[in-house]
C-alpha cells in the first residue's frame, strides 16, 4: 500500500469530513456502505457535540481499551433502514459492562465506505477520540476478514445492536464463528446491524491494525477535491493502476443472507480502455476479469474501485447503474494481506475462486 506524505490528522470536524468521506469511499472498494448518509450523521454529531480528536495508538496507555466498531450487513438494505444514532452509546455501555473497563477510544473496524464515518459520529456523541487505524485498510464483506484475526486477537465477546436498541452478546470461539453467528443475528435484525468486536488493549492494537488509515483516507479525499484532473491525481496518490475507462453496460444485483451479491459489466471506451471487464460483487468488488479472454485484471485482497470519470468520486456497488461513464482502478492492499496468512483469510480462495493471487501492480507491469 502506498505511503502518502501526510503528517497525520489531529481532529475530524465539518471542515474536513467531506474530504475524509471521499477517501473512505475510494478505500471501500465499492463497499462499506454508501458514504452520503453517514457523512450527514457525522456532520450532525460533530455540530452537536464538537470535533472528534484523532489519536495514534502510540499515544494511548498500553492498557487502554480500544473498541473497533461499525455496521454489518447488506449496503442495499441501509438505503431504507437507517440507524437511530444511539447505537454507539448502546455498544459502548455493553462493552464496558462486559469488560469492566472504560472504553478509551473507538476505531473503525474497516476504513472503507460508510464504516469509516460511523465511528466518527459515535465518538463525537460519546466525547471519545478515534484511533488513526483500522482493521482492513479497505472494506471486506465478512467480519473475520480483519487484521485483528491475523494478529490472534480474540473476537469474543462481541456485541450487536439495532436501531430499536436490541442487544445481542456473542462469545464466538473463532473469527469464522463470529461471522456465522453475527450474520444470523443481522438477518434477524432486518439485514443490517451495528457491532463491536475484537476488543483489545492499545498495546495489542499496535501490532494488530493497519495504522494511519484515517490520515490516508483524508489525504486521498483532499487530493481529489483540489486536483485539476481528479482521476489522474487519485491514481497518483493511491498508487493505483488504471484498469479500464468505459461505460457501465449491465448490473446484476440481489440481496441475500445480509450480503449484496452480483456482477457488473463495463465496456471499454477511449484512452486507458480495454475490451471489457466483468466485476464480481459481494458487498465489495472482489474480482475484475477481462472479457472475452477471462484473464484476471485484479483480485482481492487488492482494491477494485470504480469512480466517476470526471470527478473521481467512488461509486459504491449499490449505486452502479447502466450508462455511467467510469474509470476502474486497481489499488494495492496493505502488506499484511499479501502474507500467506492474509491470503488464506481474504485472498481469492477465501471467496471460492481457484486462481492464484498476483499483485495488481505486477499484473499490469
Amino acid at each position: 500500500m502506498p505511503v502518502l506524505n501526510v503528517g497525520g490528522v489531529e481532529r475530524l470536524d465539518a471542515s474536513n469530513l467531506p474530504a475524509y468521506a471521499r477517501g473512505c469511499a475510494v478505500l471501500g472498494s465499492g463497499g462499506g456502505g454508501e458514504v452520503g448518509t453517514y457523512l450527514l450523521q457525522a456532520l450532525q454529531a460533530v455540530g452537536d457535540f464538537g470535533p472528534v480528536s484523532v489519536v495514534r495508538l502510540e499515544d494511548l496507555p498500553d492498557d487502554s481499551l480500544v473498541m473497533p466498531c461499525g455496521g454489518i450487513g447488506a449496503p442495499t438494505v441501509s438505503f431504507e433502514k437507517f440507524e437511530s444514532g444511539d447505537e454507539g452509546r448502546v455498544l459502548k455501555e455493553a462493552v464496558e459492562e462486559l469488560t469492566g473497563k472504560p472504553v478509551a477510544a473507538l476505531m473503525p473496524g474497516e476504513i472503507g465506505g460508510g464504516n469509516g464515518l460511523t465511528p466518527v459520529a459515535w465518538a463525537a456523541r460519546a466525547g471519545l477520540p478515534i484511533v488513526d487505524a483500522d482493521g482492513m485498510g479497505r472494506a471486506f464483506p465478512e467480519m473475520d476478514q480483519e487484521t485483528f484475526e491475523l494478529a490472534g486477537v480474540s473476537p469474543s465477546p462481541a456485541v450487536l445492536t439495532d436501531e430499536r436498541g436490541n442487544v445481542v452478546v456473542l462469545r464466538p470461539v473463532s473469527g469464522k464463528w463470529l461471522e456465522r453467528l453475527a450474520r444470523a443475528v443481522t438477518v434477524s435484525f432486518g439485514g443490517t446491524s451495528s457491532g463491536a468486536d475484537h476488543l483489545m488493549s492499545a498495546e495489542e492494537a499496535r501490532r494488530a491494525c493497519v495504522k494511519g488509515s484515517i490520515s490516508r483516507a483524508l489525504a486521498i479525499g483532499e487530493a481529489i477535491r483540489d486536483a485539476e484532473d481528479p482521476v489522474e491525481e487519485l491514481v497518483r496518490v493511491a498508487g493505483a493502476v488504471m484498469l479500464l475507462a468505459g461505460k457501465v453496460m449491465d448490473v446484476e444485483r440481489k440481496t441475500t443472507g445480509a450480503f449484496a451479491r452480483g456482477r457488473a459489466k463495463i465496456d471499454g471506451t477511449g484512452a486507458h480502455s480495454g475490451s471489457a471487464l466483468a466485476i464480481d460483487i459481494q458487498n465489495e468488488n472482489l474480482v475484475a476479469t477481462e472479457i472475452p479472454s477471462g484473464r484476471v485484471a485484479a483480485s482481492v485482497p487488492d482494491l477494485i474501485t470504480i469512480v466517476d470519470e470526471q470527478t473521481a468520486e467512488a461509486i459504491p456497488t449499490e449505486r452502479l447503474r447502466y450508462g455511467q461513464r467510469v474509470r476502474v482502478l486497481g489499488i494495492p492492499c496493505d502488506a499484511m494481506w499479501r502474507t500467506p496468512e492474509g491470503l488464506q483469510l481474504a485472498g481469492p480462495s477465501a471467496f471460492g475462486y481457484d486462481h492464484e493471487y498476483v499483485a495488481v501492480e505486477l499484473l499490469h507491469a
